[in-house]
């Protein structure tokens, strides 16, 4: 009588295994590991939303760093030159390469008269035919006695001595401080008849796309809390 009474009050929950042992607790044990397995897991749902934020965060940061670079860019070729002491001109041919090669940037400085000397790279109109902006580097230098100040100028890449002496009339010339290398390559590229509508609008309505999501993002649902439970 005793051992039936034993045997017909164990948990229905208990399954004996061939040797008698019971393994409730192993079973309970593997379902809160699975539990918290799935707790730990973020739903794929989550994780999709976790991507689509990730993306919209590099994407407006990508926007940002490019304004930026345009921003710097364009006080430095447009509003610079009006207020400090540089001015900016584009190399269309090898006649100083290596140095300065097509489509760098050379960025010169204003230098007085009196204290160039052979060597240095001037920026300056050329006395002859169309007087187009040259830069090359001053290979002689004669000053009279009133003052004026003649050079002769020579590309390191050129055979010879440029075939034309210049007349300094002014207290100063422009000298070689710097060189930007490609940033002219990307100035004539962005002035081309079919970029410039693509850059006015395409910027434009990037601009809308980018406040208009900004305005109609649904705020981020909170994160469920963990489900209640006892140990």
């Amino acid at each position: 009588m005793t051992a039936a009474i034993t045997a017909d009050s164990r948990d229905p929950g208990d399954h004996p295994s061939a040797d008698g042992v019971v393994q409730d607790s192993a079973v309970q044990v593997r379902v809160v590991s699975i539990r918290a397995r799935r707790r730990t897991e973020p739903p794929p749902r989550t994780r999709g939303r976790m991507l689509s934020r990730a993306a919209s965060v590099a994407g407006r940061a990508a926007f940002t760093i490019l304004l930026i670079v345009a921003a710097l860019v364009f006080l430095f070729l447009a509003v610079g030159p009006r207020f400090l002491n540089y001015q900016t001109s584009t190399m269309l041919t090898g006649s100083m390469s290596p140095g300065i090669n097509p489509g760098d940037v050379v960025v010169s400085v204003r230098t007085p008269v009196s204290e160039l000397k052979v060597g240095d790279v001037i920026t300056y109109s050329i006395p002859i035919d169309d007087h187009r902006i040259e830069t090359h580097r001053v290979a002689s230098i004669k000053r009279d006695d009133a003052g004026a100040t003649t050079v002769t100028t020579k590309g390191d890449a050129n055979p010879g001595a440029d075939p034309w002496i210049a007349v300094l009339s002014e207290d100063y010339v422009y000298t070689q401080a710097g060189v930007v290398p490609y940033l002219g390559d990307v100035i004539r590229t962005l002035r081309q008849p079919l970029v410039q509508p693509v850059l006015l609008y395409g910027a434009s309505a990037l601009l809308v796309v980018v406040v208009l999501t900004a305005i109609w993002r649904k705020p981020a649902e909170p994160a469920p809390g963990p489900a209640g439970g006892t140990s």
